[in-house]
């Protein structure tokens, strides 16, 4: 399963990349499990993050929903404006 990962803001700039698309393992189908999966593989950025907002497909969407092949997920923290 291929899905295209988003990141934004803070995440972006931590990360030092705007979005990678990856073939996913056996067994990531919801975004909790994506989110942990790419914290262990490196992004720790994504686990200590907190009050992360999620998307799949522009819309906001939380951990338990589910992923699937070819789907866009994006990642960003909360922002404020002034």
């Amino acid at each position: 399963m291929s899905v295209r990962i988003l990141y934004f803001a803070g995440l972006r700039e931590a990360l030092g990349k705007a979005g990678e698309t990856i073939d996913l393992p056996a067994g990531i189908a919801t975004i909790g499990a994506l989110r942990d999966w790419l914290a262990a593989d490196g992004r720790d950025k994504l686990a200590s993050a907190k009050n992360l907002r999620c998307a799949v497909n522009q819309a906001m969407a939380g951990p338990e929903a589910p992923v699937r092949d070819g789907d866009e997920v994006a990642f960003f923290p909360p922002v404020t404006g002034g």
